[in-house]
């Protein structure tokens, strides 16, 4: 991160923090912003991005798209600066308590992603696809009147992870609220390692990749606006417990389970060790989280940890436990909140998080991610043999690579979802690159709708298949080609013969 962007932050959090001690009359007369105190502007301080956030939250999709193009073709703005507001604008919004929303403001920063990887002229798509999406759902929220968060009052509450975690249990979300914006006060990387001990306190993907989606924005808006990205996931986390209090439901086991488990091991406090064991071990640990059900799977991960073995190694295990939910669902649509998708996105958000965090989060990070995919691994619906089966490899006669690629988008187009799969595992097994099968997959991410998930799963795919062993990392993709083919023409709401919304527009505006 740039540091003096995190300089300049800190110096504005604790300029607040001083108004409030002065009281606005004093602090005017010394020229301080009154931002953070009582009588400070209701509305939260983007600077120049203001105008930008502002549009993107008053103007219908199909208008906002046109001029946004407009802009970008002018020089106006960019990509980055496109994305950095949309984010805001959502957060604003949002404050993290919309389905649709979150799961837009988690694809804002692989949709910047995979821009990175087209053509030049075609780069914008799937930023627009995403902004589009973000338009849309604020308008039916509301639009620029509708503001979920507001500026915080400066408190000298001191607070940290455990503190965070109470006030989150019982539900306060003013007390979270400060607790929060005063750990952010001290260290951007404090703060989110505080915030992991919420994340870590019940199981659900939309709090492990909303946590992990934010942190990754704060390189795109700049530190100065890392608390307003971060806050969403208190926000999510407070909301899931009111819920969870209101309806009445039983606090979540891992709650019990974590200390209890860091105790047997031995693991408070535990160095991490740098053991790397062969293709065999990792193989065999995948194979046991998935089969062994929560607490043996949760278990078996602190005792690899305690054993020295390398954090990204077990990470690396649970990862291709969770491809093995793609691969291994009988039938039926596989993309979108399936839990091969939502299994693979989790266990990356845990990978990414752990590399950040401090010692304590990085151990209990992995315990999490092991018992969330024990969890969804645990279904009976996922207990076949995984794709591909011998007959559909058997059907595929043609096996140059051309062929193969042919075959496999052939397959996505008509929904064929084991003759995608056998096709690329066909074209991986032969050794042939990677490269064309990400660039024939990443045509389809961007123009399909994929119920909100498309562009963080192709990302996640991506990132795993960097991370994972050449033994195991085809895996990553034939499960991205499995999802592809199920994606391909449907709505979120699965109406068949559709692009993503806008998409089309955007490609006719471009002229691409």
């Amino acid at each position: 991160m740039n540091l003096m962007h995190r300089r300049e932050f800190l110096g504005d959090v604790t300029r607040g923090m001083l108004v409030a001690g002065l009281g606005p009359g004093l602090a005017m007369e010394l020229g301080l912003s009154t931002a953070f105190a009582d009588q400070g502007p209701d509305m939260l301080d983007f600077g120049p991005l203001r105008p930008l956030v502002t549009l993107m939250q008053e103007t219908a999709p199909d208008a906002l798209q046109s001029r946004l193009i407009g802009k970008l073709k002018s020089g106006d703005v960019n990509l980055r600066q496109l994305v950095a507001a949309a984010s805001l604008a959502n957060a604003e919004t949002f404050g993290g308590e919309d389905y649709v929303g979150f799961h837009t403001e988690m694809a804002l920063l692989p949709a910047l992603q995979l821009a990175q990887r087209l053509p030049d002229k075609e780069k914008p798509l799937p930023v627009l696809k995403v902004l589009y999406r973000n338009a849309g759902r604020i308008q039916q929220y509301g639009g620029a009147a509708k503001k979920t968060l507001r500026p915080i009052q400066a408190s000298r509450e001191e607070g940290d992870g455990e503190s965070l975690r109470r006030a989150t249990r019982a539900a306060d979300m003013a007390l979270a609220e400060r607790l929060f914006s005063n750990s952010v006060t001290r260290s951007l990387d404090e703060a989110y390692n505080d915030l992991q001990y919420i994340i870590q306190d019940d199981m659900n993907v939309h709090r492990f990749v909303l946590a992990h989606r934010a942190w990754g924005l704060i390189d795109v808006v700049g530190d100065q606006h890392a608390h307003t990205l971060l806050r969403q996931s208190v926000r999510f986390c407070v909301d899931a417990e009111r819920v969870r209090i209101d309806k009445g439901r039983p606090e979540p086991r891992i709650r019990k389970l974590l200390p209890k488990t860091l105790d047997r091991h031995n693991l408070i406090g535990a160095k991490l060790g740098v053991r790397r064991p062969d293709d065999a071990w990792v193989d065999e640990m995948s194979r046991f989280v998935f089969d062994a059900g929560r607490e043996r799977a949760t278990d078996a991960v602190a005792a690899a940890l305690a054993e020295g073995i390398d954090p990204e190694v077990v990470g690396e295990a649970i990862s291709l436990a969770a491809n093995q939910l793609a691969l291994r669902q009988r039938g039926g649509r596989t993309h979108g909140a399936s839990q091969g998708v939502h299994g693979s996105d989790a266990v990356n958000a845990w990978r990414q998080m752990t590399r950040v965090t401090n010692q304590r989060n990085t151990i209990c990070g992995l315990l999490v991610a092991a018992y969330h995919t024990a969890e969804y691994c645990s279904n009976t619906d996922f207990k076949d043999a995984p794709f591909p089966h011998e007959p559909h490899l058997e059907e595929i006669k043609k096996r140059d690579p051309a062929a193969l690629l042919k075959t496999a988008e052939a397959a996505i187009r008509e929904n064929n979802q084991s003759r995608a799969v056998a096709a690329i595992h066909l074209y991986g097994e032969a050794g042939h690159s990677a490269q064309p099968v990400f660039d024939l997959l990443l045509k389809y991410a961007v123009s399909e709708d994929g119920r909100l998930h498309a562009e963080k799963y192709y990302q996640t795919v991506v990132e795993e298949f960097a991370a994972t062993r050449p033994a195991f990392r085809w895996r990553q993709l034939v499960a991205l080609a499995r999802v592809t083919a199920s994606a391909y023409g449907f709505t979120v709401d699965d109406r068949p013969g559709y692009r993503a919304p806008g998409y089309e527009d955007a490609r006719r505006l471009l002229q691409v």
